[in-house]
């Protein structure tokens, strides 16, 4: 049985991240709202959710989801070796529409899909999104859509789309300020931070705090010839 909440107001907010809670706890898929588009959401620990999470999409393992997390000291305990201007990036724009793909911790028992040994994480601007990932931890989180088609930007269209296949819609409103564009995706994995896909923070604003990131079409502030070869991991339609 599928539930829509409306998180405007106060007593079907409280409901519906209990009802939301309840059903991750039960290795479902739930929609939540966050800063970029709508996202379908579950539990990042559990392979049999996320690969439910996968087929609502109509999504291979190739393409794995990344990760919500509800505050950035989450980032330790999900990563290892982090590159100190990931740590710059983070501090900047999370919470907020950065994704980060780094190594993650070898000695964690999940299977997100074919990650390469990598974890593309995010700690979404949203108060229902937080609240949520409070409540339930990290969570396998990817643009609520249907795979090759645009991203919802609310509860109803990821209806339309998902349909019964999630149990639970938490309904925050339209996500008119993103535009349907959903986070900024910059590798980490390497000696030099590289964006893999341009989202809501721009180049220029990343470049503000970490000078030498690489632009996506391989371009640096010295020109194209000085960057690292392609990210080992790109999470191609993520949060």
């Amino acid at each position: 049985m599928t539930t829509s909440y409306d998180c405007s107001e106060p007593t079907q907010r409280s409901e519906g991240l209990a009802a939301a809670q309840r059903a991750v706890a039960l290795k479902q898929c739930i929609v939540l709202p966050t800063d970029t588009v709508y996202g379908i959401g579950a539990d990042a620990f559990s392979p049999q959710a996320v690969a439910t999470l996968l087929a609502s999409k109509g999504r291979g393992r190739n393409m794995p989801p990344p990760v919500l997390i509800p505050r950035i000291q989450t980032l330790d305990g999900l990563a290892t070796e982090i590159h100190p201007d990931a740590r710059r990036l983070a501090e900047a724009f999370w919470p907020g529409g950065l994704t980060l793909i780094c190594l993650a911790q070898p000695s964690l028992t999940w299977d997100l899909g074919d990650t390469l040994g990598t974890v593309a994480l995010r700690m979404p601007d949203d108060d229902v999104a937080l609240e949520l990932l409070t409540l339930t931890g990290p969570l396998a989180v990817s643009s609520a859509n249907r795979t090759g088609r645009p991203a919802a930007t609310t509860a109803a269209e990821a209806a339309e789309q998902l349909a019964e296949s999630v149990a639970v819609y938490l309904d925050a409103g339209p996500r008119a300020d993103a535009g349907g564009t959903g986070s900024t995706i910059v590798d980490t994995t390497g000696e030099v931070l590289r964006v893999v896909r341009q989202g809501t923070v721009s180049l220029e604003q990343l470049r503000d705090v970490v000078p030498g990131v690489v632009g996506i079409d391989g371009g640096t502030p010295a020109g194209p010839e000085a960057g690292t070869p392609g990210s080992r991991s790109e999470p191609a339609a993520g949060q």
